[in-house]
């Protein structure tokens, strides 16, 4: 047996539930930000699971504004915990300022993915079962609205027909070439 026997398995449990929680916290925040329907099942699911530590961190860092910056910090602090993680098992090691940037590239790597399947999700929605409601595509529609309302702004109406996920998904596929590769770049000169 090589030494990666036991060194995959490991990393791919922390992967996988710190992707988990990091996702929950993030989509907390999301639909906090959006003000999406707090009694909607979806929402209640997401409070229920990150409210114990959400609730120590808020007695030491305020909300700016309408942002939640301990659900921010919550998500940054785990996925900074679980990069470092990996990177140990996998026997790398990295500066703190390195990791904070691998760390914040990678949250907003998970952002833009957030809204990119959110889009996915409620486009096939409207197809299958247009005009009904359910706690998915509520929760889909205050989630994706504000990005699709700003589009619809631009697009010329064609007669029915809504082009705004189109260009949504154009947008956020930009942002992920212009916008994470000189993170992780930066990361890698840092490290």
């Amino acid at each position: 047996m090589n030494a990666n026997y036991m060194t995959d398995p490991a990393i791919f449990i922390i992967d996988s539930l710190f992707s988990l929680y990091i996702l929950a916290v993030m989509l907390r925040f999301l639909l906090q930000w959006s003000r999406a329907e707090f009694y909607n099942p979806i929402s209640q699911f997401l409070v229920k699971i990150t409210h114990p530590v959400l609730k120590i961190l808020r007695r030491y860092i305020p909300p700016v504004g309408k942002i939640d910056t301990s659900s921010i910090v919550l998500a940054l602090s785990l996925q900074m915990l679980a990069d470092f993680s990996i990177l140990m098992l996998k026997g790398f090691s990295i500066g703190i300022g390195a990791l904070a940037l691998l760390s914040f590239g990678n949250l907003v790597s998970l952002l833009i993915n957030v809204f990119i399947y959110a889009i996915f999700a409620r486009a096939i929605l409207s197809w299958l079962n247009p005009g009904s409601f359910n706690a998915a595509s509520s929760v889909l529609h205050s989630l994706t609205e504000p990005l699709l309302g700003t589009c619809r702004k631009f697009i010329p109406d064609l007669g029915g027909i809504d082009l705004s996920p189109l260009v949504a998904l154009m947008l956020l596929q930009l942002a992920k070439m212009v916008v994470l590769p000189p993170i992780h770049q930066l990361a890698s000169l840092i490290g």
